[in-house]
């Protein structure tokens, strides 16, 4: 097996270990946080708060669970092509590609088969619940963005010494 699939390969095991971890956090949010509703861990900045969220990040598309997994599932899909075709990854893409894939797919579970998905980390300075899952997205899309940005900025260093070399030859 070559680096050039074994790489994917090792990010899609990665991605379904963070669903793994996710779903068992849910779980266990539901077992022993649900029947309490509200467990402080640090007072006055963070508890652990149960949340059936109907929609999506922040609230927006309340009670569209089928239209938001589907939006979900298509960004997997598109996801999983780009582990395979991309050409340029490097560590940044790899560990967004891992982050976004279980973030989605851990989220778009608890849509299909809960209704809703299970909410529970909150941090008193910010005004909404999110989970494990919503974690994986923010900072594997953060980790894309920095990926885009460095590889635009090695293209834009490559260019000028592309067209200094043209000269010379």
């Amino acid at each position: 097996m070559t680096k050039k699939t074994c790489t994917p390969l090792l990010v899609l095991v990665l991605a379904v270990c963070s669903v793994i971890v996710d779903q068992l956090l849910k779980l266990a949010v539901i077992q022993f946080l649900m029947p309490v509703g509200s467990h402080t861990l640090i007072p006055n900045f963070l508890s652990l708060d149960y949340l059936e969220n109907r929609g999506a990040a922040f609230g927006i598309f309340q009670n569209r669970q089928w239209m938001i997994a589907v939006i979900t599932g298509i960004i997997c899909i598109f996801v999983v092509a780009a582990l395979f075709r991309y050409k340029h990854h490097d560590v940044l893409s790899w560990a967004a590609c891992t982050l976004i894939l279980g973030g989605g797919v851990g989220n778009i579970i608890d849509r299909v088969l809960r209704g809703y998905v299970v909410d529970f980390i909150h941090f008193h300075f910010f005004p909404y619940i999110f989970n494990f899952a919503d974690i994986c997205v923010v900072i594997g899309v953060a980790l894309l963005i920095l990926h885009i940005f460095f590889n635009e900025q090695e293209e834009s260093k490559q260019k000028p010494a592309e067209k200094a070399e043209e000269k010379d030859g």
